[in-house]
C-alpha cells in the first residue's frame, strides 16, 4: 500500500474523516450487514472511522481491520473502546502483501482507499485471493470530478482542483468512482453492481452543511493548501479567496453537490 496520503496524518485529519463517516453513515453504510460469526476483513481501516460503522451494523460478526499505519491503527483501537465496540481486531498490514491464507475471509469491505493507491487493479486481486470462493466485497469511493456548488467562482473552483492535482501529484486517483465497475470486473470478481450516493446539500439540510460542506469538503480542501502552494499550483491571496468562496456553498443562498459509488460483487 502507498504510505502517501494526500490528506496527511494529522489528529486534524483524524477528526475530519470521523465527521466525514458519521455525516454520510446513512448514505453509505445502512445497507451493509454481516450474518453472525462471518469473517470479515475491512482492508485500509485508518482511524477506524468507517470500522465503527461496519461493526455496529454487524454486531456478532468477526471483523479484521488492517491498515499499513501504526499510529492510525493507535487510534483506532482507541476509538473502538471509547464506543465499547468489541468484534474488531486491528493487524498492521499492506494490502498488496496481505499476511492471511487464501480463502481466509467470507467478505471484504474496503472504503475510502483504492483513490490513495498507485495499483488499485493490484489492491483487489490481492483482496480476492484471501476472500473464500462466493465471497463477497464490498467497495466505496469519491469521485471529486463529481463535485459542483454555487455560488461557483473561479478561485472556489481553482482552490478544489488544487486537491485533485495534488493527489494526481501523488500518482494516485482522485476520480476513482467511476471506475469502480471496471476495476472490480478486470480484478475477476461476478456479480458486479455499482451504483453512486449522491449528496446534494442546501440550506434546509443543516446537519449536512456543517456535518458535509465544512467539516468534510472544506476541511479536505484545506488539508492540502501547504503542498498546493508551495508545489506552485495556486498562489497564496487565490487560495484565500478561494476557501472564503468555498465557505459561500454553505450560507443560505448556497448549494453544494457531490457523487459517492459503492460496489459490491462476489468472489
Amino acid at each position: 500500500m502507498k504510505k502517501d496520503y494526500v490528506h496527511g496524518y494529522s489528529e486534524r485529519e483524524a477528526i475530519r474523516l470521523v465527521n466525514q463517516a458519521e455525516t454520510l453513515a446513512s448514505l453509505l453504510h445502512d445497507d451493509t450487514s454481516y450474518p453472525g460469526d462471518s469473517l470479515v476483513l475491512e482492508a485500509g481501516c485508518g482511524v477506524g472511522a468507517q470500522t465503527i460503522h461496519l461493526a455496529r451494523n454487524s454486531p456478532q460478526a468477526k471483523i479484521t481491520s488492517v491498515d499499513i499505519s501504526k499510529p492510525s491503527l493507535t487510534h483506532a483501537k482507541a476509538l473502538m473502546d471509547r464506543q465499547g465496540i468489541s468484534n474488531v481486531q486491528f493487524q498492521i498490514a499492506d494490502i498488496m502483501e496481505l499476511p492471511f491464507a487464501e480463502e481466509t475471509f467470507e467478505h471484504v469491505f474496503i472504503c475510502f482507499v483504492l483513490e490513495h493507491l498507485p495499483d488499485p487493479l493490484g489492491a483487489l486481486r490481492s483482496l480476492k485471493r484471501v476472500l473464500k470462493k462466493g465471497g463477497s466485497i464490498t467497495v466505496i469511493e469519491g469521485d471529486h470530478g463529481s463535485c459542483y456548488f454555487y455560488p461557483e467562482t473561479e478561485e472556489a473552483v481553482k482552490a478544489w482542483k488544487c486537491l485533485i492535482k495534488a493527489q494526481i501529484g501523488l500518482n494516485c486517483n482522485p476520480l476513482m468512482g467511476r471506475e469502480l465497475y471496471p476495476l472490480l470486473s478486470e480484478a475477476g470478481f461476478k456479480e458486479v453492481q455499482v451504483d453512486p450516493r449522491v449528496v446534494y446539500v442546501d440550506s434546509s439540510k443543516e446537519e449536512l452543511v456543517e456535518g458535509f460542506i465544512k467539516k468534510t469538503i472544506i476541511a479536505m480542501v484545506e488539508g492540502v493548501k501547504d503542498q498546493a502552494i508551495a508545489s506552485g499550483l495556486i498562489t497564496p491571496e487565490i487560495w484565500d479567496k478561494g476557501i472564503q468562496d468555498l465557505y459561500r456553498t454553505a450560507e443560505p443562498s448556497g448549494t453544494f453537490f457531490y457523487n459517492f459509488f459503492k460496489g459490491t460483487a462476489n468472489k
